[in-house]
């Protein structure tokens, strides 16, 4: 069976610039692609989401393996392999359920207020902690609860899945890695286990900056050997989830 491994992008920058690698997310997706050389990891293709952040990962990692000397596939670029539009969930969905939820309003409110005092101060806690108006924006979007002129849940769902039909098409005994985001990691990795959109929700909750996991495909299904992985994360500070 081939090896699929799905590698979330190293820690982003801030909410108000996300769409790039941090200095630490750099050093994060270096550290990857060094640990996949000493493990005598050869890649037979190479795919990549179209977001910047999900690049700039991937180049880390080729960089690391021409520093070695070992050949790294030409990367495709295939943007269905690209996180959901978290800047236009907020857009559209906050502003109603700021009408409805007092608590989401004061929460999001003082996320706001963060954001602008954090200015200059890429490490500030409003950048690197999922917040409860995150979830509940989060989980408004999922259930459709409100008008959306974006890409559904479904939508989304449903685009990152077709990537499983160009994995299946790969080589017997190849090793094959994807450049994505921590959503579409959890959506292949519910595939295989089988499990609900809430479920799938909180496996991408966990997943660690430059984290990788491992699936292989057997005919119509998706097997889980590994989950999150990152052992080239060798000290806590190096472990990042936003």
């Amino acid at each position: 069976m081939s090896n699929i491994y799905l590698v979330r992008h190293g820690q982003a920058g801030t909410r108000d610039s996300y769409d790039s690698l941090s200095e630490l997310g750099r050093r994060q997706s270096r550290l990857l692609g060094e640990y996949f050389v000493s493990q005598e990891i050869e890649f037979t293709a190479a795919s990549v989401g179209g977001m910047s952040r999900q690049q700039q990962t991937a180049a880390e990692v080729g960089e690391a393996y021409m520093r070695a000397g070992v050949h790294f596939p030409e990367i495709n670029i295939d943007n269905g392999w690209d996180e959901f539009d978290l800047h236009r969930v907020y857009r559209e969905l906050a502003p109603r359920l700021c009408e409805t939820d007092a608590e989401f309003r004061d929460d999001y409110e003082l996320m706001r207020e963060q954001i602008e005092a954090s200015v200059g101060d890429a490490d500030a806690e409003v950048h690197r902690r999922w917040r409860p108006c995150d979830t509940k924006v989060v989980e408004a979007w999922i259930s459709g609860r409100y008008p959306f002129g974006g890409e559904s849940w479904e939508k989304f769902r449903e685009r990152v899945t077709a990537g499983r039909l160009k994995l299946g098409e790969a080589r017997r005994d190849t090793n094959i890695v994807v450049f994505t985001s921590a959503t579409p990691t959890a959506i292949m990795t519910g595939l295989a286990l089988g499990i609900s959109d809430e479920r799938v929700r909180q496996l991408a909750g966990v997943l660690r900056n430059s984290s990788f996991t491992t699936l292989r495909p057997r005919g119509d299904e998706l097997l889980l050997f590994a989950f999150n992985e990152s052992p080239h994360l060798t000290s806590p500070g190096l472990r990042t989830h936003r």
